[in-house]
């Protein structure tokens, strides 16, 4: 099958679109597929062989952050020439609502389309104010996807219709075979490989996310830091992820502030080690969070998670039994489980036992395969279509049929 994706966001910016799209595109072109992305790049930004630069992004306020997206009448010709050199049995668009390459390409394609929504926001006012300028283009689209239910609640209330949930994918296995690296694993932990016992003075906390955005929640966590060091002292933190390092420390008194590790941007290989090597992976994001793909990652790699009560998060973390959940923005409720927590190995460890578990339903070859399934359907749907549209034809001229 020829298939075309397009990307809305930055390639060159990480962010779990991108990296969804990006092993999506691999996964289809692992089994056979010609597959081909379009996205916006700068025009140094090495990209793989199945990208297609639109042109450079330009950063939008979108949904609670800041998007690099691509629009325009250079953006515009650019996606018409994909579309023809691409010849696609079907393509696929993310974020079709965003005012970037996705939208572009529903008024620009013909033929079988689907989309897929990422974006949670109960409160879209851009969304409501644009409906009438999306209505024609997205009337285009054959089928709908959500990555999670709370996505397609927010379709549903803003542009109507309805959408399948198919969630976002992981190599569960690239995260689960992965190897600590010692030097940022507890020594509880350490001693525990070694057939000694852990320690419940404390452990290794991670998060990963930009930390000059406030709503991936570092602030919380950093908040929260001083009860934690004082019922386990022995606890630090590593953050991975870009940003200024100082400022987030400064709410941390000063003799504390040792115990708090920046990593910075890290490998997708790193990360998966990252995530093996931790005896808790906490994730405070307060809001704008339509999935969650960082707890599936961790989950992945056996690490147990404590997250805010999103509902997405709530929704990837089975309702509370693959990862233990407090209160969204609540520094204490998230000091006191990760305390419990790190005080009780045996927790973490049925914890990390379901997560494992739990996790394989996000595996590629359980989401790659819905989604091809859903391919698969608006295709032969097109060819119904487009056969009885030629029969009709040759009723309607006396012809014989092939």
């Amino acid at each position: 099958m020829r298939i075309g994706i397009v990307c809305p966001y930055s390639w060159d910016v990480p962010g779990g679109v991108q990296f969804h799209i990006r092993d999506l595109a691999q996964y289809f072109i692992g089994l056979g597929h010609h597959v081909s992305v379009l996205a916006p790049a700068d025009d140094d930004t090495p990209l793989p062989p199945y990208v297609v630069s639109a042109g450079r992004a330009v950063p939008v306020p979108y949904n609670g952050s800041v998007a690099r997206l691509n629009f325009g009448f250079l953006s515009a010709a650019r996606v018409r020439r994909w579309l023809h050199d691409g010849a696609f049995d079907v393509v696929h668009i993310h974020e079709p609502t965003s005012p970037s390459l996705g939208l572009l390409t529903c008024w620009a394609a013909q033929g079988p389309m689907v989309a897929t929504f990422h974006t949670s926001n109960p409160r879209s006012r851009a969304m409501i104010a644009a409906y009438s300028i999306l209505q024609a283009a997205l009337e285009k689209i054959s089928a709908r996807i959500a990555v999670s239910e709370y996505a397609r609640r927010t379709l549903v209330e803003h542009l109507g219709g309805d959408a399948v949930v198919i969630p976002n994918g992981v190599d569960v296995d690239f995260f689960a075979r992965a190897e600590p690296r010692p030097e940022w694993q507890s020594a509880g932990a350490r001693s525990a490989a070694e057939g000694g016992g852990g320690s419940p003075a404390g452990g290794t906390i991670g998060f990963i996310g930009r930390i000059d955005e406030p709503r991936k929640g570092l602030p919380v966590l950093m908040k929260a830091m001083p009860r934690i060091l004082a019922e386990c002292p022995q606890t630090r933190l590593l953050v991975a992820g870009r940003g200024d390092e100082e400022a987030a420390v400064e709410s941390l008194p000063a003799e504390l502030r040792s115990r708090v590790e920046f990593l910075g941007m890290i490998s997708d290989e790193d990360k998966a080690r990252f995530l093996r090597s931790l005896d808790l992976y906490v994730a405070p994001n307060t809001g704008g969070e339509s999935f969650g793909i960082i707890l599936v990652e961790a989950l992945s790699a056996g690490a147990p998670v404590l997250a805010s009560d999103l509902d997405a998060f709530t929704q990837v973390l089975d309702q509370g039994t693959a990862g233990e959940l407090f209160a969204n923005e609540d520094a204490d409720a998230l000091a006191e489980a990760a305390v419990r927590l790190l005080k009780d190995p045996e927790r973490r460890a049925g914890l990390s036992a379901r997560g494992s578990v739990h996790v394989r339903r996000f595996d590629w070859s359980t989401v790659g395969a819905d989604i091809m399934s859903v391919y698969e359907t608006v295709t032969a749907g097109a060819a119904a279509v487009a056969t009885d549209e030629r029969s009709g034809l040759r009723a309607r001229f006396g012809l014989a049929r092939d």
